[in-house]
């Protein structure tokens, strides 16, 4: 693993494989990847691959994460393909390996754009805007170098099982690298599970096995909002459930499975 890199969590090392910095450091373990930037180092090979198909641009409708495995801090090895060609709708698969093993499988549908501005409707409300929300120190809550380089505010203080706030990051996916601003956005979405927790992690952990992220429009950085809730069941199961805005407004949702245990 590299060292620190200040202001990146990937630093690419070939055309497929890149390396963490300490920036990308996990919530749960220090010796881990934050899923988080790794989603969007996910989305960022997807989305480069999109571009180089022929035919008219696709854009993002849907992506979703399984995470098969512990997320080492060490170097990641990505590959994408195309699994459902097509001029219109087309599934791209990626796989990231750690330690040669496949820790995460992505697939991503990408969908043609056309004009339905006459029809858009039902989206959620807007929040206040980043400046009028409250800076919030998740660091106080979780450990690891990614929850670190964020720039949190909330919106209503957070309750548990609920939440409404705005992240950014000074950050680079990838050092030296133009990232897709889709991918950027992309790679702050997993916070969702740390946001609004109901239980403190030094007593009990609820962490995510997969993460759905559906769009009804294209979003733009650098600020996400989430607007966040939480559900535990009785028997180990829960759901962290949230609206994603840009600055313009709602933009999406996403959805995380969550296996909870007591420590």
């Amino acid at each position: 693993m590299n060292p620190l890199a200040p202001t990146a969590y990937f630093l690419q090392t070939s055309e497929r494989t890149f390396d963490p910095t300490r920036r990308a450091g996990g919530a749960w373990a220090d010796d881990e990847i934050h899923f988080s930037p790794l989603g969007g180092l996910i989305a960022h090979a997807i989305l480069r691959h999109a571009a180089d198909r022929q035919g008219p641009p696709l854009q993002l409708g849907r992506i979703s994460y399984d995470i098969l495995g512990f997320l080492a801090l060490e170097p990641v090895e990505l590959t994408v393909e195309t699994i459902r060609p097509g001029r219109t709708i087309e599934l791209v698969e990626a796989t990231a390996v750690i330690r040669g093993r496949a820790v995460v499988k992505a697939r991503a549908w990408l969908l043609a754009a056309f004009d339905t501005a006459e029809v858009a409707g039902g989206a959620s409300e807007g929040l206040v805007s980043p400046e009028a929300a409250v800076s919030w120190p998740m660091a106080d809550v979780w450990r690891g170098g990614y929850v670190a380089s964020l720039d949190a505010r909330a919106v209503l203080p957070p309750e548990p099982g609920r939440a409404t706030v705005w992240l950014s990051t000074p950050c680079d996916l990838v050092a030296g690298v133009e990232v897709d601003p889709v991918a950027a956005w992309l790679a702050l979405v997993d916070t969702a599970n740390g946001v609004a927790v109901r239980r403190h992690p030094i007593e009990w952990m609820f962490p995510n096995v997969d993460l759905t992220v559906h769009l009804h429009r294209t979003p733009a950085g650098p600020w996400l909002g989430l607007d966040t809730e939480v559900v535990f069941g009785a028997t180990g199961l829960g759901v962290t459930r949230s609206v994603l805005h840009d600055a313009a407004g709602a933009c999406g949702f996403a959805e995380q499975s969550l296996t909870i245990r007591k420590l």
